[in-house]
């Protein structure tokens, strides 16, 4: 028995898969976190030239 348990390796997969997922959502999340600072950056400068202007 503790042998059959120590050749199962379907658990493995299953991990493998998730730390795969976690990786990519990091990823996306650090991807949109500076997409949206430089965004907003814009729209900083778009608001000051549109103050200046008026």
């Amino acid at each position: 028995m503790l042998k059959k348990f120590l050749k199962n390796t379907s658990g493995a997969t299953a991990i493998e898969y998730a730390m795969i997922a976690s990786l990519i959502g990091a990823a996306i999340v650090g991807g949109v976190t500076s997409l949206g600072s430089a965004t907003e950056d814009n729209y900083d400068q778009l608001g000051q030239q549109v103050q200046n202007a008026g």
